[in-house]
């Protein structure tokens, strides 16, 4: 049987050995059809918004705008969303160099030109560009605490704009529940120390992941902080198979979200009757697989539907190497998943990107871990807590050396931006509307 997989700005084909498997599901999003002429429908969304006025109304007689936008990890159609964006802001009198664009990095490196005309589209050149530093303590303030104790530290510039309007993808989140919406503003563009806290370790371990809203503590306290740093429109996208919009949401900052995030569960979920012993899973492609840190997401999704003692096989293409400079000291100085756990019970262990580590060790406590990806050596691939095959085929072989005659198969072609379930499997999801 062969099957391919999303790879780096391709696909990457496998065939599995039919006679020596057991049941093979291959888990793919619904194929929905793509919205027909997505400009025109955002234009008229913009007029006729969820929850909210018209943006037309909403930016008549202010100062200027701010239209806060992912980075390079997330594919956001922008080319499509930011003219009609400009368009209605331009036509309810505001001039061109007061609509801000406004990078929610994160904690992530600064998006370089080349990539800004990318992620941007023609509009990138024409437009004030300006770019989230959470490193840079004097460029945010300080809105109080969260009641869950969450700091609130928030881009200055942002909250300085006198109209706030948030872009997003909707899409399966390990942590959040699902993307978009109030991860804009955080982590977006909030403080490291913001970021610190509320990825913090005991919270990992608590009622998160993919699709779980309902009691949630990172969903919850997310919404306290957009509350908190306000926003007056949101438009968010869901993408098909193909990276088309399937679906457009716009207007009130939660109203519409949530009406996306039913959408996103709607089309994402795939429920399997029983965990799969070996589970073969895509990173995404790219952007989300050019690096290790981000492609761990797949290895999440992946072990959300394996049995326990089963092998995950993760293909990534690894194309800028592992990550950030301090995710990548972590690694290395980690010699086991039970090492870093043992770090983590320290309250004074504190690493930038530890909490993808988290999800990698959580991953190992339930399976064996096996990785191939042309974007790193072999011997470097090696030293990333997982074992490196040199080819999908040798991992594939390997994983079932360890595994008994005919196991269960489970495909992930699209990776994290599949919402895989196990039919009965505690930690059911939470309603989506919520």
């Amino acid at each position: 049987m062969r099957v391919e997989l999303a790879y780096g700005r391709g696909r990457l084909a496998l065939e599995l050995p039919d006679a020596r498997l057991g049941e093979i599901s291959v888990l793919e999003k619904r194929p929905l059809a793509p919205l027909d002429r997505p400009e025109a429908q955002l234009r008229a969304a913009l007029e006729a918004p969820c929850g909210a006025r018209p943006l037309r109304e909403l930016a008549r007689g202010r100062r200027d705008a701010v239209i806060v936008v992912s980075d390079r990890t997330r594919p956001v159609p922008n080319a499509v969303l930011l003219p009609g964006l400009v368009e209605t802001l331009r036509a309810a009198g505001l001039p061109r160099d007061a609509i801000h664009v406004l990078v929610a990095t994160g904690l992530h490196r600064p998006n370089s030109a080349a990539e800004l005309d990318e992620m941007l589209g023609p509009l990138a050149r024409s437009l004030p560009i300006h770019q989230h530093d959470a490193r840079d303590a004097e460029a945010h303030v300080d809105l109080g605490r969260t009641s869950q104790g969450i700091p609130i530290h928030i881009d200055r510039f942002y909250l300085e704009r006198d109209l706030k309007i948030l872009t997003g993808l909707i899409e399966p989140h390990l942590m959040a529940g699902f993307s978009g919406g109030r991860k804009a503003v955080c982590p977006g563009l909030a403080s490291v120390e913001t970021i610190r806290v509320a990825h913090g370790p005991a919270l990992l371990e608590d009622r998160v992941g993919p699709g779980i809203l309902e009691g949630n503590p990172l969903h919850e306290g997310l919404l306290e902080v957009l509350r908190r740093a306000g926003a007056d429109f949101l438009v968010n996208v869901c993408l098909d198979r193909e990276r088309r919009i399937s679906g457009l949401f716009c207007g009130d900052p939660e109203r519409a979200h949530a009406e996306g995030m039913v959408f996103a569960e709607r089309e994402s979920r795939v429920d399997l009757e029983a965990p799969a012993d070996l589970v073969i899973a895509s990173a995404g492609g790219d952007p989300l697989d050019s690096t290790y840190y981000q492609a761990i997401k797949g290895i999440s999704t992946a072990s959300g539907i394996v049995r326990p003692g089963g092998v995950i096989l993760l293909c990534a293409s690894l194309s800028e190497g592992i990550g950030s400079a301090s995710f990548e000291k972590l690694l290395r100085e980690t010699e086991s998943p039970a090492d870093f756990e043992l770090r983590l019970e320290d309250d004074r262990f504190f690493a930038i990107d530890q909490w993808m580590l988290q999800h990698l060790c959580q991953a190992r406590r339930r399976a064996r871990v096996l990785l191939f990806s042309d974007g790193l050596p072999l011997e470097a691939a090696a030293e990333l807590l997982v074992e490196a095959v040199a080819s999908p085929a040798e991992g594939i072989e390997r994983a079932l050396a360890g595994l008994a005659p005919r196991p269960r198969v489970a495909v992930l072609p699209q990776g994290p931006y599949v919402l895989a379930t196990v039919a009965g499997r505690k930690r059911p999801l939470g309603r989506a509307g919520t």
